[in-house]
């Protein structure tokens, strides 16, 4: 965490796994938009230019609603604790020493290269891909294209969510060790073609998701 210039080594793993764990439930699942964020960016649109428009801007500042969510749907899941504050004492140490020997100039470009790396970026479009609705009722799809070099194979997101404790290096191995399960699942094809598709396509939203109930016995 310590180039992204802010710390999120320690809460990243806790809400990541409720994802695997719960992917879709509500209330659980942070990588799911909010009624309120569906509501602001879908809901309430005017017509196609309106919601072409608001989805583009949400695209643009995306990294913020997977920044901000966790802590806004379930704020409980990871205490304050030594680790959180250490992550914070080392990335802000880290941080000022940039500062100390670069400048604010240099803080600057690392922070909005965060920014960007999760705004309207070819490689960003994996956080759409992987989980709206774009084929039937797929809920999950991966991407086998060239971009995974640049991302940690995070496009292998099947297998990522069959084999989570897999390293991301070994990934492409599952696929290639049980072809059948993965060749024939609806799959995305482009990232940066599902930006696109995400903005002007009018019947894709925040609302395509697959989304489910808690549990009665929870």
């Amino acid at each position: 965490g310590q180039l992204a210039t802010i710390a999120y080594a320690v809460t990243f793993k806790p809400y990541h796994m409720a994802h695997h764990a719960e992917q879709g439930l509500d209330g659980v699942d942070t990588d799911i938009p909010t009624a309120l964020e569906a509501r602001i960016i879908s809901g309430t649109a005017f017509n196609y230019v309106d919601h072409t428009l608001r989805k583009t801007l949400f695209m643009f500042c995306q990294i913020f609603g997977y920044a901000l969510r966790p802590m806004i749907v379930k704020p409980d899941l990871v205490p304050l604790d030594r680790w959180i504050i250490m992550n914070w004492v080392v990335v802000l140490t880290f941080d000022a020493c940039v500062y100390a020997a670069c400048g604010a100039n240099a803080l600057l470009y690392l922070l909005l290269s965060t920014f960007f790396a999760g705004s309207i970026h070819p490689t960003a479009g994996h956080f759409i891909a992987e989980h709206y609705v774009f084929e039937g009722t797929t809920e999950t799809y991966s991407y086998y294209g060239p971009l995974n070099a640049l991302a940690y194979n995070v496009g292998y997101h099947n297998e990522h969510h069959d084999f989570p404790s897999i390293p991301w290096s070994r990934l492409p191995l599952v696929r290639k060790i049980a072809p059948e399960f993965y060749d024939d699942l609806p799959q995305c094809h482009s990232w940066p073609g599902t930006i696109v598709r995400y903005i002007f396509d009018d019947a894709i939203s925040p609302f395509s998701r697959v989304k489910k109930a808690a549990r009665k016995d929870d």
